[in-house]
């Protein structure tokens, strides 16, 4: 049985990103939808764009994103910027689950694993994290150590292991996360970017 190449648990990726221009979007679609952790979904599961469509079956993990066709939202219509980088991560992988997820200031997501949200999984999924706005008071702890990610950077995580957040700040921590199915070209990014 061939075994799967070890990851280091956190990799920065050679990518930036215009944070004035996502901030701009992210703010308005805000004002259209906004609560303590907010998730805005600007790719979801087709059955739920299109409510046409008939649902799919169960799913054992919908962190594994072969349960159902994904499509664009309404939401992902109105931001140009942000369809932008999805679609340059559309020219490495296959995308699936794309959201911007807000956390309240004086909030905190208590330490949880994500089963397969990582290279090394039999039926893996990567989550690939792009920061849009932080501020000093936020803290995201993988394996109980700080990854210092900064607004604008681009992000692989290896999520299958313990990980909480903390945005102990006076303003939301927003983050746009994107679900890749891993392929050779996007390994191959990771890999290098070590």
């Amino acid at each position: 049985m061939e075994t799967k190449k070890q990851f280091e648990d956190r990799i920065q990726l050679p990518f930036s990103f215009d944070v004035e221009k996502m901030l701009k979007e992210v703010h308005s679609l805000k004002e259209e939808h906004y609560e303590y952790y907010k998730v805005i979904q600007l790719r979801a599961p087709a059955h739920l764009v299109d409510t046409s469509l008939p649902f799919p079956p169960p799913a054992d993990d919908y962190a594994d994103g072969t349960w159902t066709d994904w499509l664009d939202t309404p939401a992902l219509e109105k931001a140009p910027y942000l369809r932008s980088i999805i679609d340059k991560f559309k020219e490495y992988s296959t995308v699936n689950l794309v959201r911007l997820l807000f956390l309240a200031p004086g909030s905190v997501v208590k330490e949880h694993t994500d089963p397969t949200l990582a290279l090394e999984e039999e039926k893996s999924m990567i989550r690939l994290t792009i920061p849009i706005d932080n501020n000093d008071g936020v803290e995201f702890f993988l394996n109980n150590t700080l990854v210092p990610m900064k607004t604008g950077e681009c992000w692989y995580l290896r999520l299958s292991d313990s990980h909480r957040v903390i945005n102990a700040g006076s303003t939301d921590r927003i983050n746009l996360t994107i679900d890749l199915i891993p392929n050779d070209k996007i390994v191959e990014i990771i890999d290098n970017s070590i």
